[in-house]
């Protein structure tokens, strides 16, 4: 994990993570089941801090995940982190109403792309973590478990997206090193 420090420089991803491990308390990350899931926006964070964006953008990549999986609502979001942040998590977050997952994501990707470049490079930096988390589960046994390959498919899709977006980003190159680097993994399992 990289270095958390910027946290105490940065007051709104200071108070958006305290505010992410209080609404994500008890809840664990895919890749173990014991891992709390906030160490993954902390991830996400660490990677849009490293690559120098202003703490509303890092802010959001910290609160990316709480409209989708916790019970927050985004006017409490606007109300406690200010326009910017709220409306850069609610153009990341899925809708919860497209009951087919690979329509959803679908339509996520393209709600990214509509939605500029800061949502484009949140977006990014999740992806980049989630699958460095699919890579590290698949490496011990190099083979997919159900529903893993949907996983790569979207991830795979969300790279053209990005591509397009925003195509001499560095966050583009890394991931599409993660996806080579799991199907590295993949095909030395077969």
């Amino acid at each position: 994990m990289a270095r958390t420090d910027f946290v105490e420089r940065s007051p709104l991803t200071r108070d958006a993570l305290a505010f992410a491990e209080a609404h994500h308390a008890n809840q664990t990350r895919e890749l173990d089941g014991e891992s709390p899931l906030v160490t993954h926006p902390v991830e996400v964070a660490c990677l849009l801090n490293e690559a120098g964006y202003p703490d509303e953008v890092v802010a959001a990549g910290v609160l990316h995940d709480v409209l989708e999986d916790t019970d927050v609502e985004a006017g409490e979001l606007e109300e406690r982190f200010g326009p910017e942040v709220a409306r850069l998590v609610m153009d990341v977050s899925d809708d919860p109403s497209i009951e087919d997952e690979t329509e959803r994501k679908a339509a996520l990707r393209q709600q990214v792309a509509e939605a500029g470049q800061p949502a484009a490079v949140v977006f990014a930096a999740d992806k980049i973590s989630k699958a460095r988390e699919l890579r590290a589960r698949v490496s011990p046994r190099g083979r997919f478990e159900p529903g893993d390959r949907d996983k790569v498919e979207h991830y795979e899709a969300s790279l053209e997206m990005l591509s397009r977006q925003i195509p001499e980003h560095p966050f583009v190159d890394q991931l599409r090193s993660e996806l080579e680097a799991l199907h590295a993994v993949l095909d030395r399992g077969v």
